[in-house]
């Protein structure tokens, strides 16, 4: 995990996984690790993979393809400094690719791109603890137009920063396909029963037809 995300140690990221699968239906399991040396985020994304798939949730690994590709992921996940779209697609033609927007100018070029992204994360939402560096927070009436402009080209929009239970069902209500969650559920990550109470709730105020 990064730095300013809420650690899980000396938690094991495999039992925080597991439970996050058994709680509710997921939209997929991100690996966020950019602190991490490959060797070690290849053997923690390979494990998670195996999970994922036993569990029918795709499996994301940020910013590494060739991490992604070996640890037999679904999906690879690039923010505006990785390497781009068209890159990851030549390098890695079997991953679908997601990226993260954070303004309108961002959201456009990615949405209108010949080689469209598979889904875009657009925010900050609200203000976050998981970077060191937020962008500025967008907002839900921003969020609201940037899901409309999503749906007319048919990519799946996945709402990022600061998404809690207290304003899950805002988000929702603004048109996300789905939403990103770090802080909302780390907190939550020394107590198993919590943990899955909190994802569960988390699903259902994020979708009225239980997919989170």
């Amino acid at each position: 995990m990064d730095r300013a995300t809420p650690s899980l140690s000396p938690i094991d990221p495999l039992a925080f996984a597991e439970a996050l699968l058994s709680a509710a239906p997921l939209f997929a399991l991100q690996l966020r690790a950019k602190q991490w040396p490959a060797r070690r985020t290849l053997a923690l994304a390979s494990a998670l993979a195996i999970r994922c798939a036993r569990a029918g949730v795709p499996f994301v690994v940020n910013d590494r393809p060739d991490i992604a590709s070996l640890a037999g992921a679904h999906a690879v996940h690039v923010g505006q400094d990785d390497l781009s779209i068209a890159d990851v697609r030549r390098a890695a033609p079997q991953l679908a690719v997601g990226i993260s927007t954070h303004d309108f100018s961002q959201l456009e070029r990615a949405l209108a791109s010949d080689d469209p992204p598979d889904y875009v994360a657009f925010g900050p939402v609200f203000d976050t603890r998981s970077k060191e560096r937020p962008d500025p927070t967008v907002g839900l009436h921003a969020l609201a137009r940037a899901s409309e402009r999503a749906r007319a080209r048919e990519i799946p929009l996945v709402a990022i920063g600061g998404i809690t239970l207290t304003n899950a069902r805002e988000v929702r209500d603004r048109g996300a396909s789905s939403a990103a969650l770090i802080s909302a559920l780390a907190t939550h990550a020394r107590d198993r029963d919590a943990l899955v109470a909190h994802a569960i709730a988390l699903h259902d105020a994020l979708s009225s037809t239980h997919r989170a």
